[in-house]
């Protein structure tokens, strides 16, 4: 054997093994269970085998919008009253549908330049255009705009994985979902009751410190009959948490101050801690910055009365005694585990806009593992059969061939194996599974391809030699066509598609790059260290 046949079966072997390794790693022990454990720990299965729940969540953009909008009024309102400029009134007249729009009524004609000057040195994301009666309409520049809600998506993305990667839940998939828009793709393995998971995932956790301007009030109707039905401009009503405050049980309504003391931006760390009585409650840390903000505000509102809010619901309500620095807790009669819960989703960071959930799918444990068993039998089935047909058909050739198919599967496994020790989460999916089974019968389809015409050049006079050699180079530009289209195509499933549809994208391309490799390299050494092996004119078994 001459050193061309050398390298080359060596680099075949190497090939193997690193791919083998991908799939089984360093066993523990070589029994059945030792290998498949090992097998399990290389290869993760996607949601339809391992079973979890499988959810789309729509993030309400216009919720992130309409911050931005608050944050702007009030910054105008500032601006306003620093430049002497009268107005009437600041409104957003659809809040629900048109976020991004303001309009400012009753500014005399003689400060436009100013008004105009406001605009563009503290406003610049809008646009700004006069109106009837002394009126001007500002909306959010359209570029600004989709830059804010696809910001938002990214920020909810990364947010939903900090708090499901603290749950614990191994190999998630959290991203974004092509098909509709601002939607979000989660599948979480091993997650098969969801409840709390969802209550996680969709709490907006906005913390907020506001002075008590009223209240508490039994009904929202009582506190609007103590304002005379109209609620100051710089006031909010928010209802409160049953016993959050002095009159114990039962519904309760807060006049809040619209302007927060300090905010969920503020917040540096929130732990589980117990009172003086050995109650639940969440401490939390602020920033430098907002400690020093609400040292400042509490320091000007001594014996005043201050209200925890936590997602619009007010938590708690105590008097400041004294300046109060960078810390603070939330009481709120929580259990034990809605304190854990809190303290996570608080220091994960706020949602910028609240998700609706529009798809929720959940796969048991005994459905996934039925899946893998039928998943399982079919392939092997379909491979025992094609590795039957190309014996019988094709004797001595169809070794080669079946030689070719094995090494092809061990490569994918390997692939899969190698992706989860490289950290990248490709799962094997029941479609992918199908990608298997596919990529099979597009690696027999090359060996037909080849060895057909390998066939027609012996019956064409040609020595065994010759024979192999033309019948691989002709058939190579028609493997390679057929290849490089497919895997074009599973390109385009992958780019577009959702969780399944991505596996069996993936198991097929790289099933097919696999088998060109095989079907092409491999086979045509075997049929060289074959032919060198028999005498010259002696009969090519195919």
């Amino acid at each position: 054997m001459n050193k061309n046949f050398l390298y080359k079966l060596a680099f075949i072997v190497a090939t193997v093994l690193f791919f083998l390794f991908g799939i089984f790693g360093v066993p523990k022990s070589f029994s059945r269970q030792g290998l498949i454990a090992a097998v399990s720990d290389h290869i993760h299965l996607g949601l339809d085998l391992s079973g979890g729940t499988h959810l789309i969540l729509q993030v309400q953009v216009n919720d992130a919008v309409n911050v931005v909008a608050q944050d702007s009024m009030e910054v105008l309102k500032e601006q306003l009253r620093k430049q002497k400029i009268d107005y009437a009134d600041i409104s957003q007249p659809d809040s629900q549908n048109n976020p991004e729009r303001l309009v400012l009524k009753g500014v005399q004609p003689a400060a436009r330049l100013d008004l105009l000057s406001i605009v563009q040195e503290k406003l610049p994301e809008y646009d700004i255009t006069s109106g009837a009666d002394n009126s001007w309409n500002l909306s959010i520049k359209p570029a600004m705009l989709a830059d804010m809600k696809r910001k938002a998506v990214t920020q909810a993305i990364e947010t939903i994985r900090g708090r499901i990667d603290a749950l614990g839940v191994s190999e998630p998939t959290i991203e974004e979902h092509g098909l509709g828009d601002y939607q979000i793709l989660v599948q979480l393995p091993g997650v098969d009751d969801p409840a709390r998971v969802k209550d996680i995932m969709q709490n907006t956790a906005m913390l907020e410190i506001k002075l008590v301007l009223g209240g508490p009030y039994p009904s929202e109707q009582a506190a609007l009959q103590d304002k005379g039905g109209v609620l100051p401009q710089d006031a909010i009503l928010r209802p409160g948490k049953a016993g959050s405050g002095p009159q114990g049980e039962g519904p309760q309504w807060y006049l809040l101050s619209r302007v927060s003391a300090v905010s969920g931006k503020d917040l540096r760390d929130a732990r589980p801690s117990t009172d003086q009585n050995g109650q639940p409650d969440v401490s939390f840390t602020l920033t430098g910055d907002g400690g020093r903000k609400f040292y400042a505000f509490t320091s000007a509102h001594v014996k005043e009365p201050l209200a925890i809010v936590l997602d619009n619901k007010v938590q708690s309500v105590a008097t400041i005694d004294e300046a109060i620095g960078d810390s603070g807790i939330i009481k709120g009669r929580f259990t034990e585990q809605e304190v854990k819960d809190q303290s996570m989703v608080l220091r994960s960071g706020a949602l910028p806009a609240s998700i609706k959930y529009l798809e929720e799918q959940t796969v048991g444990p005994s459905l996934g593992a039925e899946s893998i068993r039928s998943g399982v039998t079919a392939t092997i089935i379909g491979m025992v059969a094609v590795l039957i047909f190309m014996l019988v058909y094709y004797r001595g050739a169809g070794i080669n061939a079946d030689l070719a198919l094995i090494m092809n599967l061990i490569i994918l496994l390997g692939f899969l194996g190698w992706s989860t020790i490289a950290g990248v989460n490709v799962a094997l999916t029941l479609p992918g599974i199908a990608g298997v089974i596919l990529t099979v019968g597009m690696g027999v389809d090359s060996n037909v391809l080849i060895f057909e015409r390998i066939r027609e050049e012996l019956r064409n006079g040609k020595t065994p030699p010759s024979a192999v050699d033309q019948g691989f180079s002709h058939a190579w530009i028609t493997i390679v066509d057929t290849h490089v289209t497919t895997i074009v195509s599973a390109l385009i499933l992958f780019l577009f598609g959702t969780g399944p549809v991505k596996g069996f994208a993936t198991t097929l391309t790289f099933g097919l790059l696999a088998n060109l490799f095989t079907a092409v390299f491999v086979s045509r050494f075997i049929f060289d260290w074959v032919l060198s092996r028999k005498q010259r004119g002696e009969a090519l078994s195919i």
